[in-house]
């Protein structure tokens, strides 16, 4: 985020009453009903100061679906696993195997038969 006055990079803080480290994301997913979060932005090359507040008025949740849920989960485990992979020829290799599992699914399916496990 750059600062509207310089261009320069702004830092973005929610408080008072958070910790320094969070996130808006994360205070307007923890906030309750009707509480109001603060979020600063400060420029400290120009000295730009914007503060604002965000009411929460109501809150509405859903039942997640089962499969997307298993999903996201599914797919942050191999971020996980391949962000934790330094060797190029290792991160070529798996894709390289991903995309022929892929081609094999494709063609059972095309053919009529199971996938493989």
């Amino acid at each position: 985020m750059n600062c509207p006055m310089c261009g320069g990079s702004v830092m973005l803080e929610v408080g008072p009453d958070r910790p320094f480290s969070t996130s808006p994301t994360d205070a307007l997913l923890s906030a309750t009903e009707d509480e109001s979060i603060e979020v600063f932005r400060d420029c400290w090359d120009c000295g730009w100061h914007e503060e604002r507040q965000i009411r929460v008025e109501s809150i509405e949740t859903t039942e997640g679906d089962e499969v997307a849920v298993k999903r996201a989960n599914l797919i942050a485990e191999i971020t996980d696993e391949l962000a934790a992979i330094e060797s190029p020829a290792t991160l070529e290799d798996t894709l390289a195997e991903v995309r022929q599992h892929r081609r094999v699914e494709t063609s059972s399916d095309e053919t009529g038969g199971g996938t493989m496990e």
